[in-house]
């Protein structure tokens, strides 16, 4: 409703020359037959059901129903992957936060991050006339380059994974909510079953935005200000070190029987 009444007051003022609506790549959604990139013109095989992502859907509509009756406005939607940072605030950080990370047994979707600091830089971007040779207006996916698996986050915090079937998932889920430690949605579940990439070949070549963030240095921010788990890499990392410098034992004796027989 409040979108509604911001898009109804806009529409009433001459004053405004550009509209910049901050959307979310789950407008997408996450399915099994999913396409491996999606692009803004690309549509999901299974439209949002509840939650955030439905409401970005709706706002997305509203949205597009006010450029065609206002087309002497520019009308920027940018569609945000996962945001993460020192400092977020988002139920995907929190599930990563979690101490253990319940993950769906088969499954290791793939992930993309945009740095907190880089959403700032490119909102400003978008509320400012067009730079030369570039266009503010239209629809633009926002990420970093690059992708993570699941297991690589995991492993990169240090939090070890707790393989579910898909269906116990939910009950996990719910539990979760319940007692208060994260949102586990159904759309988080979906996101973390299938997972999401988008193109940002747009962003760069029109909209003329590089993020100066990777989804790897993003996310490895994120990990920095969340402290080591469980099971620190460093940590891992040693360990398996001194347990590759250690001999064989069946290469030891056979050392052994073929020094004695030499004698």
């Amino acid at each position: 409703i409040g979108t509604m009444q911001l898009l109804g007051a806009c529409q009433k003022s001459p004053s405004v020359q550009r509209l910049v609506v901050k959307s979310s790549t789950n407008v997408y959604g996450s399915a099994p037959r999913d396409p491996a990139v999606f692009t803004e013109t690309t549509s999901p095989k299974s439209l949002p059901s509840g939650g955030f992502a439905k409401d970005a859907v709706e706002v997305e509509g509203y949205v597009r129903g006010f450029a065609r009756r206002r087309p002497d406005v520019a009308v920027c939607v940018l569609r945000f992957a996962n945001i993460l940072g020192p400092e977020p605030d988002s139920p995907l950080a929190d599930y990563l936060t979690l101490p253990v990370l319940p993950t769906v047994l088969g499954y290791d979707p793939r992930l993309q991050f945009v740095h907190e600091d880089d959403v700032v830089d490119v909102l400003e971007i978008a509320a400012r006339e067009p730079r030369r040779g570039t266009l503010n207006s239209g629809t633009f996916n926002i990420a970093g380059d690059g992708v993570l698996l699941l297991s690589q986050c995991s492993r990169r915090l240090g939090r070890p994974t707790v393989p579910v079937l898909l269906p116990a998932v939910t009950w996990v889920g719910t539990a979760l909510r319940t007692i208060g430690m994260t949102d586990f949605s159904p759309e988080q579940i979906r996101l973390l079953t299938h997972g999401r990439v988008v193109s940002t070949v747009q962003m760069r070549e029109t909209l003329g935005f590089r993020p100066r963030f990777t989804t790897a240095e993003t996310f490895a921010e994120f990990a920095r200000s969340r402290g080591p788990g469980l099971l620190p890499p460093e940590r891992v990392g040693r360990a398996v070190g001194r347990l590759a410098g250690l001999p064989l034992g069946g290469g030891q004796a056979d050392r052994t029987h073929s020094t004695h027989g030499a004698r």
